[in-house]
């Protein structure tokens, strides 16, 4: 079944940078900005763009991302020529294995990409913000004629070593790939989005595979290998809105720049739309004395209390005398009367039962940042205290 073009999503990673947000769930299916999860924006890519064809690879904590993807409807990507395939790590003739790193994990379907017989293999991550038409990086990589295209931002010098990072010529060719190295020579960082060849990927990864000492990861071996072989690797630059919120604090301040418009990623924008597989929900309630203030409220949500500058996912609940500030709360956390909320994100499920107090203690120096983190399915019994910067997980 021939495609032109299809996607391998990576969506099997931990995310243990996240805290007691991905202690239950994969980092692509923790919520964001409300209605959505992460992987949304790189579904609704994929959507958008008219690739129609996306294995997603998982591996770690799958069930509710596998649920809350399901067959793709939501992202229209359930046609019977192509569609969403779930792609978990499965027992072969010979022996089964977990996925050993990025590249390992796209090695181990060789055979679902040989189905559709595409010409170009686009490689994405589950993990990342941004709106982007992949049919533009492809009509690039197209005209220059190139084997391999690799997306790339420019990024703030302060922040380049958290990212690999690519040298160019004057053509755009890359000459050179550091994967996250204290002193990179150039701030032109990898998005981790790739364009493949399809036999060029194929080739890269039978010899990657049988290389011992590799460790199976495009980023520090496939990619610095190819550029070593001598492929024509280009450059792709890429000017919008795109953020890694691997990190607690990247998670934190790129959910609080939508509320401030700072962002400039436009969720409004009918030409582009993020979709998600949002539960069906009432509209929400806002109680007579409750309060609300420069703050994203999801469906389903009863605010009785005080919210400002904060978002509410979906199905959240904030109680009399409550009081939320500079926070997240996720899907269906519940926030009891008379507790204060200052700077936290509340997992999903989470209860902050009555006269709590969340984030208002100073921190501590082992948490510096000051944002709270409460994990998925947690309960704060009445009156209990969690100081500024902790990362509470109190198991069910």
């Amino acid at each position: 079944m021939y495609q032109e073009c299809i996607a391998m999503l990576l969506a099997g990673g931990r995310g243990s940078r996240l805290g007691a947000l991905t202690r239950n769930i994969a980092k692509p299916a923790v919520s964001f900005c409300g209605k959505y999860r992460i992987i949304d924006f790189s579904l609704s890519n994929c959507a958008n763009s008219n690739i129609n064809t996306v294995g997603v690879l998982t591996q770690y904590k799958p069930f509710l991302l596998n649920m809350y993807i399901g067959l793709g409807a939501a992202w229209d990507l359930d046609n019977p020529h192509g569609g969403v395939h779930i792609l978990p790590p499965f027992v072969g003739e010979n022996e089964g294995n977990w996925y050993n790193g990025t590249a390992n994990a796209v090695f181990q379907n060789l055979d679902f990409i040989d189905f559709y017989s595409p010409q170009y293999v686009l490689i994405i991550s589950g993990d990342h913000i941004y709106k982007m038409n992949y049919l533009s990086m492809l009509d690039f990589h197209k005209e220059k004629g190139s084997d391999i295209t690799i997306s790339t931002i420019e990024v703030p010098w302060d922040e380049v070593s958290r990212f690999g990072t690519v040298s160019v010529n004057g053509e755009g060719r890359i000459t050179k790939f550091t994967e996250k190295v204290p002193r990179p020579e150039s701030n032109l960082a990898s998005m981790g989005i790739y364009i493949f060849n399809w036999p060029v990927l194929r080739q890269a990864l039978l010899a990657d595979a049988h290389d011992l000492h590799s460790d199976n990861d495009f980023g520090k071996n496939v990619l610095p290998g190819q550029i070593e072989l001598g492929k024509r690797v280009f450059a792709y630059k890429f000017k919008g809105y795109w953020r890694d919120v691997g990190t607690i604090e990247s998670y934190y301040n790129a959910n609080m720049e939508l509320i401030n418009g700072e962002s400039g990623l436009d969720l409004f924008d009918p030409a582009q739309r993020i979709f998600s597989n949002e539960d069906i929900l009432p509209p929400q309630y806002v109680g007579l004395s409750a309060q609300i203030e420069d703050s994203l409220v999801s469906n389903g949500c009863v605010v009785l209390g005080q919210v400002r500058h904060s978002i509410l996912a979906p199905g959240a609940y904030v109680g009399e005398g409550a009081v939320v500030l500079d926070s997240i709360l996720l899907p269906h956390a519940r926030v009891h009367r008379q507790s204060l909320i200052k700077k936290a994100i509340v997992g999903e499920g989470a209860k902050i039962r009555s006269h709590c107090s969340v984030g208002l203690e100073a921190p501590s120096a082992a948490h510096p940042a000051g944002i709270t983190v409460i994990g998925d399915h947690t309960v704060l019994e009445k009156g209990s205290v969690v100081p500024a910067g902790e990362n509470f997980y109190a198991a069910r």
